[in-house]
């Protein structure tokens, strides 16, 4: 049985899933967050994390990521797959799970001297759009390409609901890739670097931890995610590539993922280096139609398994 992020038992591995979650066949969401490109996403937004200063800190003081690497990685990975994909009854148990463990992550930022929670709501939502908005960025660069329109409008309103599962305010989600833009412009003031910074974004980039999987997956992925990032972050960040790695790196990434794509090797693959990630994309791609074909808002979901949103912040 598979360990959740609190370490209990998360029992989506084990029963057939009853319903179509938050989202639905012909959901953008599942496309994205199901495809072999979401590894490279999801490096690109761990790395990004650490530009705030106060998840630098928490990440920093808790040390998951040093101490278990790849459980650490394999397990909030698997929980944004959950989001996507997975029954409704997974999601809520995925959702408050989460939200547990990050309420012990609290303490002292040392750069401000203010205290963080990760359950704080502005750091929850830099974590909620950095992680969605990767994970899409690297489906259109290594994919499949750019969503066709309607697509892209109802991923970034599928954003929006996946948000009320955490402690972010549904309200401050940006709704379309120019507000992703908007968003970002107004954070950038209160992003920086740091010594810890610093350490967490380079360990995850080109990883010496947790075994040869995890680092040769690491350092593998490492030039096609920086080649997805701005030049701002490059260069704060410490770990700008030449403009012909990116040009190099391109044309393989999507040379590997297009062969990953092939009779579910993906999932053979993440079954290596990700094994609880791995489960629930088996079980979706070996989905047959659920006994309740309908999906759920956050809050239906909640009525129906677990009652009131738990707000820890």
């Amino acid at each position: 049985m598979s360990k959740s992020l609190a370490g209990q038992a998360i029992p989506v591995q084990k029963r057939e899933w009853q319903d179509y979650g938050l989202f639905g066949p012909g959901s953008p969401s599942w496309k994205v967050w199901a495809s072999p490109t979401a590894l490279i996403g999801f490096q690109r937004a761990v790395v990004l994390e650490h530009f705030d200063p106060f998840l630098a800190a928490a990440v920093a003081d808790m040390q998951g990521i040093y101490r278990d690497p790849l459980g650490r990685l394999d397990r909030t990975l698997a929980y944004f797959l959950t989001v996507a994909v997975a029954d409704a009854r997974a999601v809520v148990e995925a959702s408050e799970i989460l939200m547990r463990v990050h309420a012990k992550a609290t303490g002292i930022e040392p750069i401000t001297g203010k205290r963080y929670s990760a359950n704080n709501p502005e750091s929850q939502l830099w974590i909620h759009v950095t992680g969605w908005h990767s994970v899409l960025k690297c489906y259109e660069m290594y994919g499949a390409g750019p969503l066709a329109p309607a697509e892209e409008k109802r991923y970034w309103s599928e954003c929006v609901t996946a948000a009320e599962l955490q402690t972010c305010k549904p309200a401050d989600v940006p709704r379309t890739r120019d507000e992703v833009r908007d968003y970002y412009a107004a954070v950038r003031p209160r992003l920086c670097s740091s010594e810890r910074a610093y350490r967490g974004m380079h360990y995850l980039l080109r990883s010496r931890g947790g075994g040869r999987r995890i680092g040769a997956a690491s350092r593998l992925m490492a030039p096609a995610t920086i080649a997805t990032l701005p030049a701002w972050m490059r260069k704060v960040g410490g770990f700008d590539q030449p403009a012909v790695v990116d040009r190099a790196v391109a044309p393989a990434a999507r040379a590997v993922i297009r062969g990953l794509g092939e009779r579910g090797r993906f999932v053979s693959v993440l079954a290596d280096v990700a094994p609880a990630t791995a489960r629930i994309a088996r079980q979706h791609l070996h989905r047959t139609p659920p006994a309740d074909p309908r999906t759920y808002t956050p809050a239906e979901a909640r009525d129906l398994f677990d009652g009131p949103p738990v707000r820890l912040s």
